[in-house]
């Protein structure tokens, strides 16, 4: 799956939070100034080109709606990442957030007991 640029994340997280939409639903959405509507309009297509989204088509307009959820996109960026620099291992990746002082031993300890409790991180 291709990652996400930066303003194609902030559409998605758009499409996350509130569900199917039209472009000027999603315009709606942005501050001022707002993007204009071609530019949205490319992005979503974009996305749908990628596999993110899909549309119903209601008459000469279409409404987009989400294909992967951000759970989803999470995991496989996080995969992603462990994978491409941290030689697909996950010890090293928190071998380094434990060296850089990112998580403390402390954490690590809290989520092993939580881990072999079976509670929910």
């Amino acid at each position: 799956m291709k990652k996400l640029t930066r303003k194609e994340e902030e559409i998605m997280n758009l499409f996350w939070d509130k569900g199917a939409m039209f472009v000027r639903e999603l315009q709606a959405l942005y501050d001022d100034p707002k993007p204009h509507f071609n530019t949205l309009s490319t992005m979503v297509r974009t996305l749908e080109s990628n596999g993110y989204v899909a549309h119903k088509a209601y008459g000469n307009t279409y409404q987009y709606y989400p294909l992967i959820s951000k759970e989803d996109y999470k995991k496989s960026t996080l995969s992603g990442i462990i994978s491409n620099y941290f030689g697909n291992s996950y010890l090293s990746a928190v071998s380094t957030l434990v060296k850089e002082e990112k998580i403390s031993v402390e954490e690590l300890k809290e989520l092993i007991e939580q881990i072999e409790n079976g509670r929910e991180l």
